[in-house]
Parts: C-alpha cells; sequence; structure tokens
C-alpha cells in the first residue's frame, strides 16, 4: 500500500516558521525510492536541527548503505524547530522525512543516532510527533522499531523505556544485518509478531533489546546486576567492527544541502579508532582498534566526492587525522591534485606532536590560510600525565613558534576544566600557557599582531573510558575555577588582549553527566524534561538547567538517589556499571588499571608503535590494528591533464 506525501499539508504551514528550506528536501545526491518496490523501509534520523544533522557522516553512510541495495528504501529526518512543532500539532502533520516527505510511523524500523546525549528529549518530540507511544511496552504491531545508535548508545539504559534496540559500534554492515531479520519476519508473515522480530535481533548477539533484560538494585542504590528475562537472549550483547575500510568507501555521493550547516565541505574519514590512550576520550576508547583507509582509497573517495558535490573544501576526518602513518604524502597529493581547482583541505584539531610545517603549507596552499587549533586539554604538565595527553609545554611553544614564523597569526587551543584530580593551579597554568604562546609569537613575528584563543570545555566522565569510574567536578565549583581564570588573562596588562577567552558554564555538563552515566531511572528524568517543554538541550539559547534540576526531584523521588549521587560521586571497582552488559571490547580490568595509573599520574604509550597493552578488544572482537604505511602514492589521480 503506498503511503501518501504529507508535504500538500506541510507547506501551507511554511511560510510561517523559520528557515522553511530546511524542511523541503531534494538536495543533491538525495534518493527518493518507490515505496512499493521494497519490502524493508528506514528511517534514519540525526535527533536535532537540519544544518547540525546533515552533515553528519554516520547518518549520510547508513542512508546511502541502505538504499544501494536493491528492495530497501531509507529516508532521512531532522527534529523540527518548536515555531513548526507547535504548527504541526494544531494542524496534525506528523514527523516526516525530508526525501519524500512520508510519515514516520509508516517506516519499518525508525533509527536514530545519538553523538550526544542531550538529543534524547528531541527524540521524544519525533516519537510523539510521529503518533509513536513513548514508551516501547505500549507499541504494537503498526509501530516502526525504534533503534539507537551512535556513540550516546553505547549506554542507552536512560532511554532504555524509549527505544525498542541499540546497536553500539559501527553501523554499515549492522544495518544490513538488521535489514535482512526484517525482511525474513515480514515474508514469513510476522509471525509471533513485534516480540518474536525482537528476539531474533537479540539472538544476534550484535542487537541490545532493553525490554529483555531485568535490572535489580541494591538497598544503597546501586545496581545489583542486569540479568536476561528470555531463553536465548545473551547476557552481553558485543559492538560491531568493520575491519576493511577499503570496502566501504562511504559517502560515495554526499549530499549537498539546500540551507547553511554547520559543516560547508565534503568529507572523508581517513581513518577510524585511535589508539593514543587520551583517558577522557570516549570516541577514542571505543572505536578501537586502528583502521586506516588506504592512501588510494582516500584518492578515489575524494575525486568521486568532488565530482559529486561541488564543494571546494575537503575535511580529511577522523579522531587524530595527523597519525594516519601516511598523512604527508596524501596532503600533498591532494594539494598538488586540485592546486588549479583551488580546492582546500582541512584537518580537525592537530595533535601538537603530530603537527608540522609542511603538513600546515599543504593543508592551506589551496585553500585561506585561517587559524591552527590545538588541544592540549590540560593546563599543567601534571594534569596532561593524568590524562595521558602527552604533549609537554616546550614542545606546544615550539610548535606555536614555527607557525607563527611562517605566517599564521591565529592559533586556537581546546582545554577542559574539571578534569580528575584538577586543582585551581592546573587551570590558571591555562593561563600561564596563552601568554607564553603570544610571548612566543610576539617574539618571532616582531609584531604583536598575533592572536591566541582558549577555549574550555567542562570534563564529563564517559562510559567504557578510564574516567567512568571518576567523580564530576560541580556545576559550581566549575564556574568559580573559570572565572578565576577567566580574571588573570583579562588583568594582565601585557597579554590579555591578544588572548580571547570562550567557555561553557558547569550546567549544561552536569546535565551531560547525569545521562551518560545513569541508568533506567533516568528515563522518568528525561520525560518529565520533555513534558515540560525541553527540546534542543545542546543548544545554549534553549537549554534549562532549572527544568532538569526540578524534573530529576521529580523524576528521581522515591529511588534514593539524586543528581549527585550520579555526577559528583566517585565509583568503586566492585560497582556493577549500568553498561557492564554492553561489550565494547575493552577489558574492565584494564580500565581500572589505566584510571589507577591515572591517579598515579602514569603515562602509556600508543600501541600502535609499541607492544600491546592488553586492552582487550583485538581478542574479543577478533580484530587487530590496521596501519600502514602501503608504500603507494596517490597514483593515478596525482596527475591531471588539461
Amino acid at each position: 500500500m503506498t503511503v501518501e506525501s504529507v508535504f500538500p499539508r506541510l507547506e501551507a504551514l511554511l511560510p510561517h516558521v523559520q528557515k522553511p528550506i530546511q524542511y523541503v528536501g531534494g538536495e543533491l545526491n538525495s534518493t527518493v525510492k518507490d515505496w512499493d518496490s521494497c519490502d524493508v523501509r528506514w528511517a534514519l534520523m540525526y535527533p536535532d536541527a537540519y544544518e547540525v544533522g546533515l552533515p553528519n557522516q554516520g547518518t549520510m553512510i547508513l542512508y546511502e548503505v541502505l538504499n544501494e541495495r536493491e528492495g530497501v528504501l531509507a529516508e532521512r529526518s531532522y527534529s523540527v524547530w518548536p515555531d513548526l512543532e507547535a504548527l504541526m500539532r494544531e494542524h496534525g502533520v506528523p514527523q516526516f522525512t525530508v526525501d519524500a516527505h512520508r510519515p514516520i510511523k509508516a517506516f519499518d524500523v525508525f533509527g536514530l543516532s545519538f553523538s550526544t546525549e542531550l538529543g534524547y528529549t528531541n527524540m521524544l518530540t519525533a516519537l510523539d510527533l510521529a503518533g509513536i507511544p513513548l514508551n516501547a511496552a505500549d507499541r504494537t504491531m503498526d509501530d516502526p522499531v525504534v533503534l539507537a545508535g551512535g556513540h550516546a548508545a553505547f549506554n542507552p539504559e536512560p532511554i532504555a523505556d524509549f527505544i525498542d534496540a541499540a546497536v553500539i559500534g559501527d553501523g554499515e554492515q549492522a544495518v544490513l544485518d538488521i535489514t535482512d531479520i526484517v525482511r525474513a519476519w515480514k515474508a514469513e508473515g510476522r509471525p509471533g509478531g513485534r516480540d518474536e522480530l525482537l528476539l531474533r535481533l537479540a539472538r544476534t548477539g550484535g542487537v541490545y533489546i532493553p525490554r529483555f533484560y531485568d535490572v535489580e538494585y541494591l538497598a544503597d542504590g546501586r545496581i545489583g546486576r542486569v540479568v536476561p528475562n528470555r531463553p536465548g537472549v545473551p547476557w552481553r550483547v558485543s559492538k560491531h567492527t568493520v575491519m576493511d575500510l577499503d570496502e566501504w568507501p562511504y559517502p560515495k555521493q554526499p549530499l549537498v544541502p539546500l540551507a547553511e550547516t554547520v559543516h560547508e565541505r565534503m568529507s572523508v574519514e581517513i581513518f577510524r579508532g585511535c589508539t593514543r590512550g587520551c583517558r577522557f576520550c570516549q570516541a577514542g576508547m571505543i572505536t578501537r582498534p586502528v583502521r586506516e583507509r588506504s592512501i588510494t582509497g582516500i584518492g578515489e573517495m575524494v575525486e568521486k566526492g568532488l565530482k559529486a558535490t561541488g564543494f571546494e573544501e575537503v575535511g580529511l576526518l577522523s579522531l587524530s587525522s595527523a597519525d594516519h602513518s601516511e598523512i604527508a604524502d596524501i596532503t600533498k597529493g591532494l594539494a598538488d591534485r586540485y592546486a588549479e581547482d583551488k580546492v582546500g583541505l582541512s584537518l580537525p584539531s592537530t595533535r601538537v606532536d603530530a603537527f608540522n610545517i609542511d603538513l600546515a603549507n599543504e593543508l592551506s596552499r589551496n585553500g585561506r590560510r585561517s587559524g591552527l587549533t590545538f588541544a592540549p586539554e590540560g593546563g599543567s604538565e601534571r594534569i596532561r600525565k593524568v590524562i595521558n595527553k602527552m604533549v609537554s609545554e616546550e614542545d606546544l611553544i615550539n610548535t606555536v613558534a614555527a607557525a607563527y614564523g611562517n605566517g599564521w597569526r591565529q592559533v586556537k587551543l581546546y582545554f577542559m576544566c574539571g578534569l580528575p584530580t584538577e586543582t585551581d593551579e592546573d587551570v590558571l597554568q591555562i593561563g600561564t600557557m596563552a601568554k607564553n604562546v603570544i610571548a612566543k609569537g610576539r617574539e618571532v613575528t616582531g609584531t604583536n599582531d598575533v592572536r591566541c584563543t582558549v577555549s574550555i570545555g567542562g570534563f564529563v566522565p564517559k562510559p567504557h573510558t578510564p574516567f567512568q569510574w571518576a567523580p564530576q567536578l560541580s556545576a559550581e565549583a566549575t564556574d568559580e575555577r573559570l572565572t578565576k581564570l577567566r580574571d588573570s588573562i583579562r588583568g594582565d596588562r601585557k597579554f590579555g588582549k591578544n588572548i580571547g577567552f570562550r567557555y561553557h558554564d558547569g550546567k549544561p555538563g552536569i546535565i551531560e553527566g547525569l545521562l551518560s552515566r545513569g541508568d533506567r531511572r533516568i528515563g522518568a528524568v528525561i520525560r518529565a524534561v520533555y513534558e515540560d517543554g525541553g527540546r534542543f538541550d545542546g543548544w545554549r539559547e534553549h537549554f534549562s538547567y532549572d527544568r532538569w534540576i526540578a524534573s530529576a526531584e521529580k523524576g528521581l523521588a522515591g529511588t534514593g538517589v539524586d543528581v549527585d549521587w550520579y555526577t559528583t560521586r566517585e565509583r568503586s571497582y566492585e560497582e556493577v556499571l549500568p553498561w557492564d552488559h554492553l561489550d565494547s571490547g575493552l577489558d574492565k580490568d584494564w580500565l581500572w588499571e589505566d584510571w589507577q595509573d591515572a591517579l598515579e599520574e602514569v603515562e602509556v604509550e600508543d600501541c600502535r608503535w609499541t607492544p600491546c597493552f592488553d586492552c582487550g578488544v583485538c581478542p574479543q572482537m577478533d580484530t587487530h590494528i590496521q596501519v600502514g604505511p602501503t608504500g603507494k602514492k596517490l597514483l593515478p589521480l596525482t596527475v591531471v591533464n588539461g
């Protein structure tokens, strides 16, 4: 049965909202397939605004992987702003896809990708607008399977009430395996109903179905154990790992947005995973092992992507792109190839110890020379040992001196506040470092016209990291510390005017901490926030700390736990953590030992270049580190004839 587009009803509302272009679809390289010719249909949502969601690489990849399959259809949806939400409720227009404006409720699977926990209320908005019951237990055969993925899905317990399933790890193969299971179940006439489909997914060992697990609590509020409540359901659910990235050269046809987005460029993921071992970094821990894309594979993706999009900048993405074993050849080869086309290259923030001027010159050769960004993360040498960010101030000053000496005038430095064992002095040293950077810049350039911008975020302990046991610094203490730092920078007559200072207050970090390390009891809090009007919590102008705290008091009443219990409390080794039954491949004892090393300020090397440290990922997931060099150059793509 063909599903009707809601666009005729939606179109009448668009003149009354801001940025209506974000809801109309039809982007270059988007796909609309015939509904009736497909037997498995996915709605993929990035639960944030179009401008943030459209460039999201993960969603774009899954969209293309699924649509390449015969008989499979995938469409995209993004969060609607409150102005359109109000009109949709008033006029009975459901949550829709932007591709063919079909209602979300009509699809087989509704997949949401969470890169941050602050998108949870947006999920509830979308479910409610779609006419899908918020509680998974209330859904019927007429409702899609609601599936969570992305980094936040490594602890899906706070949203366990609202999702039917979660997938942890790489999604490319996982969505195809799920598609096959849904297709077979439908072809057999949907035997056993919704329950049977979820059971088939659970039995694969790679899809987590929260309803098939019971959580038992101890008298003091901690978790006693998490146990399967059905036969055949695994005690632990494993993450998915794609091993040969060259076999998955996605996106081949990147989407080109109709409206302005946060990233106006074509992006290629040059490797996945990181073994630098920064103890705060969930992304680095959960994406192990390192898997490099080959230099020739990168070249082909860039060539095809630029032809398909017309973008003038290529982002070479990974968690530490300058660590690719052939990064020099990649950047030089691409800069040579696209010199006449003036295609610029960019890396995410660069590690101080992986930076060199040759690399920076190649990156800026065809594009504009913007500021350089580095992330020391900690202000003092001591705190950088705690977090295993092995960068000395001398390294940073030498790197910055080389940059200023080669014509750069602007440097950005990223730090965190609230790291384990941190003191006021550790934070004040951020200011000292910035002043030293400016002093060196003036010395090298012979001018006062150099700038350094310091940007600071609050530290949030994350699951599956050595800091998953750490206490979080309170919002008040964070603000106090940052005020001292701000005053020390602004009060410096010699350097203060050359140092920009950007920081977020501590309140959003506490709520992110509540959601990132929460258990199923937090679901009541999320629902209370949503019902009180909470939307777009990742946006400063929409976030309300007071609403979250009031909702937590209401949602956690009678449980014996509160916001502080989830955030500022240190955990012990014996405690069962809410995500212990979800296997990221990391050995819990290894994580604990690394936490103890952090407290003793012991650094750990990168296992790409040293013997194995037994983190557990390679044997547990039957994987291995894949790094070059391959010895190949960027041929035959280096030379372009007229």
